[in-house]
């Protein structure tokens, strides 16, 4: 189970659409861009080289967590001389950053990864990308993707609440109300916000919440010490059988990791609500890219490329998880209203605005040094 990154555990929710614009053109060509290669979908160099490579070495990506399952089958349906295992399916961000120093020059050296912005910007900073721009370019957003072709975010989601109703009965449905005694030693983070980029997030959110802003995340960390010094906050891990038990009945985590436990939760006789927080609503994606000096260079831009393409793209949906893509997919009618129902409500991403590196890594620094202290011990 991943506690860290992922939390495998999943659960339909009907809400409805979303939003986002399409931007930019891969055809322009600039100075911060010329390092990068463009394809056309791709190119059939690239296909052809990546079917002598036979092989792309990805790492942490569960089964439920977006739908990877779904899309990964798609790409092994595209693509079947490509072998594509998934190593340490429930890595957070931090290990995926591990096994790519750690496996440099190894034939088992991950190719691309799936991080959060801010070990993607820790990724910039010790040059581990290899910039890629793949097919349909044009068609992310600015904001989801590296001007220089270095990583994208090929799906994002909002901080949610998920909440086990057989256990609670009283559903929250803000920051605020978490605080309440009733619910103590029953909220949980998925994981450790200094290496998980889902509970960062959760931090960054509870700031929102709280008076602080993208530039502020101390107001998150203090109320997360005030939450844990009530007793609200649980320290036991995250897992299915914690969600389904009551241990863990409190989940904060993506929108996106709540569609697919559902048959789990039925099985056991568990009823489920997701709540995005009404005083501190925070989207946020995950970056992919190739990793430089990887392996298998080519097999990995193909995969960048098709979690990009509409199969990719319909797959994020399914999962619950909001394509970079959307408009362009809601445009050419390709997005039924019953894939809607997988999504948030496009009121509390209306305004959604995403936090920039340097904001991230300030947040990161703040967090590195104050939740030891604060809230975790250490």
């Amino acid at each position: 189970m991943k506690v860290t990154k992922k939390l495998q555990i999943a659960l339909g929710f009907t809400v409805a659409g979303l939003l986002l614009g399409a931007c930019g053109s891969s055809s322009e060509s600039t100075e911060s861009t010329e390092a990068a290669v463009v394809s056309d979908c791709p190119t059939a160099d690239i296909v052809d080289a990546a079917n002598a490579e036979a092989k792309v070495n990805l790492i942490a990506l569960p089964d439920t967590w977006a739908n990877y399952k779904g899309i990964l089958q798609a790409f092994r349906d595209k693509y079947p001389a490509i072998e594509n295992p998934v190593a340490n399916p429930d890595a957070s961000s931090a290990d995926e950053l591990t096994a790519v120093e750690t496996l440099a020059g190894q034939p088992d050296m991950p190719d691309a990864v799936d991080v959060s912005p801010a070990f993607a910007q820790e990724f910039d900073t010790k040059g581990l990308w290899e910039p890629y721009q793949p097919c349909l370019w044009d068609e992310i957003p600015t904001t989801l993707k590296d001007p220089d072709g270095k990583w994208v975010a090929a799906y994002y989601g909002l901080m949610a609440i998920g909440v086990n109703t057989t256990v609670v009965t009283e559903v929250p449905t803000s920051f605020a109300e978490l605080t309440d005694a009733k619910y103590k030693g029953l909220v949980a983070l998925n994981g450790d916000p200094r290496e998980s980029g889902a509970a960062f997030a959760a931090v960054m959110a509870a700031a929102i919440a709280n008076g602080g802003s993208f530039d502020d995340i101390l107001p998150g960390i203090q109320y997360f010490a005030d939450l844990k010094k009530s007793g609200n906050l649980s320290g036991s891990d995250v897992t299915p059988a914690s969600v389904i038990s009551g241990e863990t009945p409190l989940v904060l985590d993506w929108t996106y990791n709540y569609p697919g436990l559902a048959p789990t939760l039925a099985e056991n006789g568990v009823t489920f609500e997701v709540k995005v927080p009404t005083d501190g609503v925070y989207g946020g994606f995950y970056a992919q890219g190739v990793v430089k000096n990887s392996p298998h260079q080519n097999a990995s831009k193909l995969w960048i490329s098709h979690l990009i393409s509409d199969e990719g793209a319909l797959g994020y949906i399914e999962g619950g998880a909001i394509p970079a893509r959307f408009d362009a997919l809601v445009a050419s009618g390709k997005v039924t209203p019953e894939m809607m129902k997988n999504l948030p409500d496009p009121a509390l991403t209306a305004n959604i605005a995403f936090p920039s590196s340097d904001q991230v890594a300030k947040a990161k620094e703040v967090l590195a040094a104050q939740w030891g202290p604060m809230v975790s011990g250490n």
